[in-house]
């Protein structure tokens, strides 16, 4: 078009002699790099606002959602059906898609012509002759009886709502059907068929022809996001990240975007570039003003390969033209349809490269791999436009690496593979679902753990079930908790792991005032860890010892508390004895023996101080000790990090392994163990037994390995390996770092549910993982994150309200308020973890007001406060 208005202007204005002067006439219509770049950043601001719920009502390029969300991955397979229809010719199709790792497309179509009446008659007759069409079809291919998924390419003006909901706006290319306008194109057809009555579909989805061919294209290129068409009119679309797309709820995975780009120029936004012919062939068009950027595309210009071929064809075309053109005539013809093809297709380029550099900036990638489908007359039949587009592309974003895929099957595949992405994610999102439903509890589930947890909790404190008891109800021998009265200076050590704390605590006069640490770190050595009890205990005193020098303190004689997390049997509170050794220490000499003896034996082989060794406590304990002394309120702990336990006050009436009735003690729960007696079972999966089956302590601690930051990451692990063989992940491919336990770090789970973590990170750590991922498997992973995560904070919260109600049972109150004071990785470090548990505890324990203290200063002071509160309680007495 834009080339037959410069010939009109040359024929007439210039002389034969003056045809060397064209290339310099024509100079503007060259665009330089700088230019193309320019042009390139001006169509990214249209995209965002294209993109935007605010700005999308003013915007040129309209960036329609056209909720298609996945491209194919080979996977596919079934039979379907496809029309397309966008012309006075449509086609029927039918598509057998066979994933047997062949991925291989058998096909069969039809052409079926609409009669002029049918276009400018009524939708009825329009949608009736398309139904008859598809069962004439159906009959020669004997599939009547099948009721087979169809996908509907559907190239007019469209305002989509759903996959399979479109609603035309306005008809184009000579259709004329009254009645359709403003409604949804997939009703019109389902009620055609209904109409009939002698065969049935099922319509899943309706596209445009540049999404058909990004899909045709992406079945045989999984890299293939974006879809281009280069014919009587110029489209494109591609994937965008669903947390740009403001029209359409949610945020997660990506969704294919329609651009009509054709629009871009609408708003004058390229008025410095186009020429007094662009004007021209505006102004004469059906729609002035509109498609500008489609306007300037190289409508019908078709160049001719060879110099000799292309003049004799110049010749050709003005003579038919009624013209008799000199030699000349035909060379400068020849010139001007190169420049007119080579600006169209550097523009095309410029737009490209923006949705390129879109594509990339939204993955994080620093080089960018990337397929564009193509389809369309210019592109396919002009012989330098695909050429010239190809090395612009590459030469604006030489940080692409960009392959050019041709459609050979037009987008009436296209439709068909859309519906078979469609039913592949269908199929494997109700498997996985399936395999997911027993994780995710119900109300009546979480209620009925509560009740067993509390009949466990019965049984762990009675005398004549306590040994059978998998919940222990270990009395701590702490009757009290911080009163707010306490001070003085206490000294406390913190054991559980590689390495401990000795801290200074000083607790300053006052009610509720404010207590003050000094500590200090050491490690233990492995050599003393798998040593004697007494090289152990030395080496624990040695760096009491250093602490003291530290503080400046040598031969001061201060009350101590011992934090010691290893399972004991406690008989006083200055008394526990170590059960077994756990976290890899191996001490000989000291299982079965009393750890404050062990302490105090080393203390008195030094000689060169004394300490009041009043306590020893679990971790547990002196969480809730250290907030308690914050609120007074605080009579539960609670840890949920590596592994999880939970302590309470108990009424001592109800604590039979203890002597007395009055008063309340401290029950360490040993809540790790709930289940050990297969009272779980029934919501124990298969994971749940992998993951218990390969620890180190089979068929011990369950709940906490439901629960806790040891073990969540590994019941992850074993889901995605399960997806992983059924297909339904990684396009089943496992790696073998996925294959090694413990290489699923729960850390994972808390990086990965990150509200603020964008997907292609999560996609980092899957690729850390050796695992090749698409956004979809992003998706999948985080959600067996969440359920997994989800379910263990449940069924802690589940634990917390069987606790928090039997104190309020034990008081007989109708309303209690307490505080648990919390501390542990998983409940700190998880963006949802804590939220979730007290939702839980909020609904199954309806009549406790119940609050959540998290502990910043570790078990190593609540040790030292429960040293505190026994010398306020010794003290008492004494006087």
């Amino acid at each position: 078009m834009i080339a037959s208005h410069l010939l009109a202007y040359f024929f007439t204005e210039l002389n034969h002699d003056q045809v060397q002067k064209v290339d310099q006439y024509l100079y503007h219509m060259r665009l330089s790099d700088e230019t193309l770049l320019e042009i390139s950043k001006r169509f990214r601001k249209e995209m965002e606002k294209g993109l935007g719920a605010t700005t999308h009502p003013t915007a040129a390029v309209k960036m329609l959602p056209t909720f298609v969300r996945s491209t194919p991955d080979g996977t596919e397979h079934g039979e379907f059906l496809a029309l397309d229809l966008g012309g006075t010719n449509f086609r029927v199709l039918w598509v057998k898609v066979t994933d047997n790792g062949l991925q291989k497309v058998e096909m069969e179509n039809q052409i079926y012509a609409i009669p002029e009446d049918i276009m400018r008659g009524s939708g009825t007759q329009l949608f009736d002759h398309i139904a008859e069409c598809l069962a004439n079809f159906m009959d020669k291919l004997q599939i009547k009886d099948k009721k087979l998924p169809l996908g509907f390419t559907f190239s007019f003006p469209c305002h989509q709502t759903k996959l399979d909901e479109s609603f035309l706006v306005s008809w184009t290319k000579g259709f004329k059907s009254s009645g359709v306008e403003g409604r949804d194109v997939v009703t019109l057809i389902r009620k055609a068929i209904q109409r009939r009555g002698d065969f049935d579909i099922d319509i899943v989805a309706v596209v445009n022809d540049t999404v058909g061919t990004m899909m045709t294209c992406g079945y045989d290129d999984h890299n293939c996001e974006i879809g281009l068409i280069v014919g009587t009119g110029s489209n494109a679309c591609y994937m965008e990240e669903m947390r740009h797309i403001d029209m359409v709820e949610g945020d997660e995975g990506r969704m294919c975007i329609n651009m009509e780009w054709g629009a871009f120029g609408d708003d004058g936004s390229l008025n410095d570039i186009r020429t007094e012919f662009d004007q021209e062939i505006d102004m004469g068009s059906l729609n002035p003003g509109k498609q500008l950027g489609s306007d300037m595309g190289p409508h019908a210009v078709f160049l001719f390969p060879r110099e000799k071929d292309g003049i004799r064809k110049a010749r050709e075309v003005l003579m038919r033209l009624g013209l008799d053109p000199t030699q000349e005539d035909c060379v400068a013809t020849r010139r001007i349809c190169q420049i007119v093809s080579t600006r169209s297709a550097s523009l095309c380029a410029a737009t490209l490269a923006a949705v390129l550099q879109r594509i990339k900036e939204n993955k994080g990638e620093e080089r960018l791999r990337s397929t564009i489908g193509v389809d369309g007359s210019v592109y396919k039949k002009h012989p330098h436009f695909a050429k010239c587009l190809h090395k612009t592309v590459r030469r604006l974003v030489p940080d692409c690496d960009v392959r050019f895929l041709r459609s050979e099957d037009g987008s009436g595949k296209g439709a068909a593979m859309v519906t078979a992405v469609a039913y592949r994610l269908a199929d494997q999102h109700r498997a996985r679902q399936k395999t997911l439903e027993p994780l995710q509890l119900s109300h009546d589930q979480l209620l009925e753990v509560k009740r067993r947890m509390k009949v466990e909790m019965e049984r762990g404190l009675s005398k004549e079930t306590h040994a059978i008891a998998p919940v222990k109800m270990l009395p701590t021998y702490v009757c009290a908790t911080p009163d707010g009265t306490e001070k003085g200076d206490f000294l406390a050590l913190d054991l559980g792991g590689t390495n401990f704390r000795v801290l200074l605590v000083r607790v300053r006069n006052g009610k509720w005032g404010g207590v003050e640490m000094h500590n200090k770190i050491y490690a233990i050595p492995q050599e003393v860890m798998h040593g004697t009890g007494d090289e152990l205990f030395d080496h624990i005193v040695q760096c009491i010892a250093d602490f003291l020098e530290y503080m400046g303190m040598k031969g001061v004689s201060l009350p101590l508390g011992f934090t010691f997390s290893f399972p004991c049997q406690q008989n006083s509170l200055d008394e526990s004895i170590l059960l077994k050794w756990t976290k890899g220490f191996k001490a000989s000499g000291c299982e079965g023996e009393d750890v404050v003896t062990l302490l105090k034996e080393a203390i008195h082989r030094r000689e060169e101080f004394d300490l009041d060794v009043v306590a020893v406590v679990n971790d547990t304990v002196g969480t809730m000790m250290t907030c308690g002394f914050e609120d007074p309120h605080c009579e539960v702990g609670l840890i949920v990090g590596t592994g999880s336990n939970a302590c309470y006050m108990e009424e001592m009436r109800n604590v039979e392994l203890v002597e007395g009735e009055e008063g309340r003690m401290c029950v360490n729960m040993e809540w790790g163990a709930f289940g050990d007696n297969g009272c779980l079972d029934d919501f124990r999966t298969e994971f749940d037994v992998a993951v218990d089956e390969l620890s180190l302590n089979p068929g011990k601690q369950r709940f906490e390995k439901m629960i806790s930051g040891m073990y969540l990451g590994e019941i992850v692990r074993n889901i995605l390996i399960d997806f992983t063989k059924r297909g339904l992940l990684f396009r089943g491919r496992i790696s073998e770092r996925l294959k090694t336990r413990g290489i699923f770090e729960t850390k994972f789970l808390s990086q990965i549910e990150s509200d603020c973590l964008a997907l292609l990170q999560v996609r980092a750590i899957l690729q850390h993982l050796g695992l090749e991922s698409t956004c979809d498997d992003s998706i999948i992973v985080k959600e067996v994150c969440t359920v997994v995560a989800r379910r263990a904070a449940q069924l802690c919260g589940a634990g917390m309200a069987a606790v928090v109600d039997k104190i309020r049972e034990n008081r007989g109150l109708d309303a209690l308020k307490v505080t648990v004071g919390v501390d542990g990785t998983l409940y700190k470090l998880h963006p949802h973890f804590a939220k979730v548990m007290h939702e839980t505890v909020k609904d199954l324990a309806p009549k406790c007001d119940v609050s959540f203290l998290q502990s910043e200063d570790g078990s190593g002071k609540g040790a030292a406060l429960i040293t505190a509160v026994a010398c306020r309680i010794r003290e008492a007495g004494q006087r």
